[in-house]
């Protein structure tokens, strides 16, 4: 098959993949709330991200029972059932039947994730990781626009019930297409007690683990650490609520997905190692704009404004980079439970380094808040020689790494 088409269907999937997460995420909780469901249980809606942590717990079944487009297919077809049945449930009071929709909805999503990175990993070769990823991150940032965007606008001009019947057709359009994605023949072990171990014991006897491990935990830290904190500062330089919004919902977004397809330009042509040394450092020097704005307020919101859109592309490169890394490492027979390890495994430290965030602003200022996620980026360095060793060529794909 050749790249052109793969690059299509990299981008139809990860559209249908980021879709129901820019539901649950954006459009669900304002729903819910001008609906009358309390900021107690609009809190509540937080946990529905722990299926995303936790789904390499069920990731083995989609790696041994069955074809990936038949679990994305599913998955797609109940969320549309899901979505549907939110409707006549009363949100100012979520019953235990609301909950269980939302949670099922979140689980739906989350196995669909499953599935497409698989499916994606078995469809790419090594050196076609890098740009595909880019137009993942692509298709991905627009399927977070049109359900968390442009649904939220329509909302208020036809109605939420037309809004839920748009978002259930589009998720029955995914699931009719999902059906006829091309078959990719890859050899798995059969289903057993045995086979259900076989990814991790996999990932266990590779040579320099642990330093591997610590460049997957370390490599998205300054990145991760950066980000709960930038919002509380543009509102403390006196952003109103409508430059924030002109930030996030269209030149941030604009800026990572140029910096995405740039990254995956730049790794085809010069491949995922290159990529994850040069645009990760890019990743890292980005997180110096805001030292800058913060040490120098006199460059007011203009300042602002260029910052976040250096930090944003260059967040894209080097999750360009780090992405096509996670993909290449994940064995092709085991691609389902490997890259949802791989994964959760960078997640961690975003949730501690997020968790911590605020502690750490409040103690010693923004200006050096943002000059300590630069330092937090750099350790992931000292491993990256060992990273390079688990990426295998085009010819040793199936291999061991």
């Amino acid at each position: 098959m050749k790249l052109n088409r793969k690059l299509v269907l990299v981008s139809l999937i990860y559209f249908a993949e980021g879709f129901p997460f820019g539901i649950i995420e954006q459009t669900l909780p304002v729903y819910f709330r001008v609906h009358g469901m309390s900021l107690a249980h609009i809190g509540l809606l937080s946990l529905v991200s722990l299926p995303y942590a936790l789904k390499f717990l069920w990731a083995p079944a989609v790696d041994f029972i069955g074809k990936r487009r038949h679990w994305i297919s599913a998955a797609q077809l109940m969320m549309a059932a899901l979505i549907l049945l939110l409707l006549p449930l009363d949100p100012a009071d979520p019953s235990s039947l609301l909950w269980a929709c939302i949670a099922s909805l979140a689980i739906m999503s989350a196995t669909q994730d499953i599935a497409i990175d698989a499916y994606s990993i078995e469809l790419l070769k090594p050196s076609e990781m890098g740009m595909a990823n880019g137009f993942r991150q692509a298709a991905y940032r627009v399927a977070m626009i049109v359900a968390g965007g442009l649904f939220l606008y329509l909302a208020e001009k036809i109605g939420w019930n037309w809004i839920y019947f748009a978002a259930s057709g589009v998720l029955l359009g995914c699931s009719f297409l999902a059906l006829h994605l091309p078959h990719i023949e890859v050899e798995r072990p059969s289903f057993s007690l045995a086979s259900l171990v076989a990814p991790i014991r996999d990932i266990l006897e590779r040579p320099g683990l642990v330093q591997v491990v610590l460049f997957i935990l370390l490599y998205k830290l300054g990145d991760m650490a950066i980000g709960p904190m930038v919002r509380p500062f543009w509102l403390a330089r006196g952003l109103s609520l409508t430059e924030i919004g002109l930030i996030t919902g269209s030149l941030g977004i604009v800026a990572s997905i140029v910096g995405g397809l740039a990254g995956g330009v730049f790794m085809s042509r010069f491949g995922i190692f290159h990529g994850i040394w040069f645009l990760g450092m890019w990743q890292c020097l980005s997180n110096l704009t805001y030292v800058g704005v913060a040490v120098y307020p006199q460059s007011g919101h203009f300042g602002i404004y260029a910052a976040s859109v250096v930090e944003s592309f260059c967040a894209g490169l080097g999750t360009s980079a780090f992405l096509a890394f996670l993909m290449s490492i994940s064995k092709k027979q085991f691609s389902a439970t490997q890259y949802a390890v791989f994964s959760a495994l960078f997640r961690v430290t975003g949730i501690i380094a997020g968790s911590l965030s605020g502690w750490a602003t409040e103690g010693i200022g923004y200006a050096h808040y943002f000059g300590l996620t630069f330092l937090l980026s750099l350790p992931a360095f000292l491993f990256i020689f060992h990273a390079k060793r688990w990426i295998p060529s085009d010819n040793n794909a199936d291999c061991d790494s």
